[in-house]
């Protein structure tokens, strides 16, 4: 309820030349300095402001209004965090994305055309919309792998420690070299081993991406030869953990909270219990 009251007092009108005035504030201040001439003012300003501030924040056509203005917000801090994530991505990585989005609203289209009802509609949208933002989470894991990889290759690697193992088979070095070499030699088989995982994950995401482009294909290829519209699934079982820690990087929070919006209410049910 405070949010209706909060709203109601800062209300405004939109005055020329001047923006948008909030016309409960000045009331108020307005209120306030003439009553140190007229103190009775005080309690004449609090009584009609109190009136005025409870009967806007009570009017259910206000609370309406106030949820969608909350409700565009949101949607605005959305659309910056996809932007923010968009200017990451490769110019290719990016057509490929815009691609996805163009067939995903060509099924949308196709559905309208078709009179779909308006349920089947939106919940197909939805379900477009979740498998467009796991493509571009794969693409964002993507972005963050290669360039968190070190200049170091997998053959590089294999070739130092091939020679560390070849001198610590020399008994004649010093016990001090031969330990420092031996501890050298463990982390480059740390670094090998993330280097054989990255790949391993880049390999899982370029399927992941593959697979749900010939989702979305197979998608519009029913919905153009069908003539009833069908319910859309957006359950793809993804080879890649997307949720391992600090995959995306300083992005994690922005990911984070774009999780929340096209995660199912379902899914966060089951994730919680």
């Amino acid at each position: 309820m405070w949010r209706y009251i909060k709203s109601a007092f800062l209300v405004g009108v939109d005055v020329p030349s001047l923006g948008r005035v909030p016309v409960n504030v000045l009331a108020t201040a307005a209120f306030a300095i003439l009553g140190f001439a007229e103190p009775a003012l005080w309690l004449v300003g609090l009584a009609t402001e109190a009136a005025f501030v409870s009967a806007l924040a009570f009017n259910p056509r206000f609370q309406r209004y106030v949820q969608g203005q909350q409700l565009q917000v949101a949607r605005d801090d959305d659309d910056s965090r996809r932007r923010q994530l968009l200017q990451l991505l490769e110019p290719e990585q990016r057509r490929k994305l815009s691609s996805l989005d163009e067939k995903c609203s060509r099924i949308l289209e196709v559905h309208r055309s078709q009179q779909a009802l308006d349920y089947i509609i939106d919940s197909n949208g939805e379900a477009l919309n979740r498998l467009e933002w796991n493509y571009l989470k794969l693409l964002v894991a993507r972005h963050h792998l290669l360039t968190a990889a070190s200049e170091d290759t997998e053959q590089s690697l294999h070739a130092k420690i091939s020679s560390l193992e070849s001198d610590l088979r020399d008994q004649s070095q010093p016990e001090s070299l031969r330990e420092s070499k031996s501890a050298t030699l463990a982390i480059l088989q740390k670094r090998l081993a993330n280097i054989q995982r990255r790949k391993e994950t880049l390999q899982e995401i370029d399927s992941d991406c593959l697979r749900i482009e010939a989702q979305v294909d197979l998608i519009l290829e029913n919905t153009t030869m069908q003539g009833k519209p069908q319910t859309i699934s957006s359950d793809i079982e993804l080879a890649s953990d997307l949720l391992g820690a600090g995959i995306f990087g300083d992005d994690e929070p922005t990911i984070t909270k774009l999780d929340s919006k096209y995660t199912p209410a379902k899914q966060k049910q089951e994730a919680s219990s």
